[in-house]
């Protein structure tokens, strides 16, 4: 039922609901956290982030890489490498970063549709573990590079992106599987064929292996499978040491929903490439985020306004909204919302959980469920915040983004500090 309290399945591993109803996480109360640290407030969970890491690598084993867009501060980064995973970024910002973390290099996988000449002379210069190689234009691109010295003795080893022509059941804005796509090299049209040729023949650069990705918030473990087949009749006869699957592995964000493991995702991928002939000894491996941060991470905001709408809805209004978590707004994604002074009550209201922002569209949680007796100041948690949440916030309307705190064994540490009012104006001329 919808007004029933939030299911244990979607809250951080450690949390507990304490002799007064509050929720705990890290053995820390909730409600504390946002009266030290203010709201909005990410809070994350580090025992179930490194549990995460483990059921990734050990699933998959090595050169599993974290999908550090879905979260990435420096803090996320070590802890990724700490557990024994490559991390995936996507940026030189996001290089950037990791490498300023301490990873090394060569755990680094460095992905882009359009990387520019600085982001590949970088990742040529520092000695990036593997560059995922995207367009016709950057195999020039590369090229070009490779004539001029890069500083590196051993020849840099690169991914060729393809599309498996598999529809994910999922968004349309999150499928990146299909021939309609802006990433990476057809399997059909035989574009992926002619890359593999073209990079073969480019002397500077060394290929290693095919990579795909078919879509994020992928639940139904047949579409992997099916994008497994295809990869895997593509790859065996390559030769090739690396088949990468990329990532996708939905979870669930509201009561009711269900997801796979990484080992049932890992099981099912592995069985479809060995029935099409890839040579056991390949190293098989993925790119989870959002399975391994998602649920680790939620939001705390504190009630505005209450506005009652007689016979229409009620508003509450809250702290943050599309700033810090725009999912809603991108995608129609759907949150439930829960108070942590009540975590385990029932939720008879029906209200409309909003922003701050100058926007009627400015939505959380369009049909949330509260308890009753809600009032201006009580602090209200959405759950399952950990992904594409901070890595997505803004400055829209000049709102600064959240704090991020790590909580373990009773202790909370800010690992990125709240913006502040001057840091919107240190860019200003």
């Amino acid at each position: 039922m919808a007004s029933a309290p939030v299911e244990r399945q979607l809250l951080p591993r450690t949390a507990t609901v304490d002799p007064d109803g509050h929720l705990r996480v890290g053995d820390i109360d909730l409600l504390d956290l946002a009266a030290e640290f203010g709201t909005p407030l990410f809070v994350y969970d580090e025992f179930h982030l490194r549990q995460a890491c483990r059921a990734a690598v050990e699933a998959w084993g090595d050169g599993v890489a974290y999908a550090a867009k879905a979260f990435l501060c420096r803090a996320m980064a070590r802890l990724a490498h700490e557990e024994g995973m490559h991390l995936d970024v996507a940026s030189g910002g996001e290089l950037h970063v990791a490498l300023s973390a301490g990873v090394p290099a060569e755990k680094l996988i460095l992905h882009g549709n359009n990387k520019s000449e600085e982001e590949l002379r970088t990742a040529l210069a520092c000695g990036v573990g593997r560059i995922v190689v995207d367009s016709f234009d950057e195999i020039a691109r590369l090229g070009h590079l490779l004539d001029a010295p890069t500083g590196r003795s051993d020849r840099p080893r690169v991914l060729v992106r393809v599309t498996p022509g598999v529809e994910a059941h999922t968004h349309e804005f999150v499928r990146t599987g299909g021939e309609d796509t802006k990433f990476g090299f057809s399997v059909a049209s035989g574009a992926a064929s002619q890359a593999v040729a073209a990079l073969e023949l480019l002397p500077g650069v060394e290929l290693v292996g095919v990579h795909a990705h078919i879509g994020s918030q992928v639940f139904d473990v047949s579409s992997f499978e099916q994008a497994a087949e295809v990869l895997g009749r593509f790859f065996a006869p390559l030769g090739l040491p690396e088949l990468v699957v990329g990532g996708g592995l939905g979870v669930p964000y509201v009561n009711g929903e269900s997801a796979p493991t990484q080992a049932e995702w890992a099981a099912a991928t592995r069985a479809a490439c060995a029935r099409t002939g890839v040579d056991p000894s390949v190293r098989i491996s993925a790119e989870p985020g959002r399975s391994v941060v998602a649920t680790a991470g939620l939001t705390l905001y504190t009630v505005g306004t209450i506005k009652k709408l007689p016979g229409i809805r009620t508003y509450v209004s809250v702290d943050g909204g599309m700033s810090d978590n725009p999912r809603p707004v991108l995608y129609g994604s759907g949150y439930e919302a829960f108070l942590p002074r009540a975590v385990a009550a029932p939720r008879p209201d029906a209200v409309r959980l909003v922003g701050k922002h100058c926007e009627s569209g400015d939505l959380i949680v369009p049909n949330a469920f509260l308890p009753e007796g809600l009032r201006v100041g009580d602090v209200v948690a959405t759950p399952v915040t950990g992904a594409y949440g901070y890595a997505m916030a803004s400055n829209y309307n000049k709102v600064p983004r959240p704090a991020v705190v790590f909580v373990a064994d009773g202790s909370a540490r800010v690992v990125v500090r709240r913006e502040s009012l001057e840091d919107m104006l240190r860019l200003d001329s």
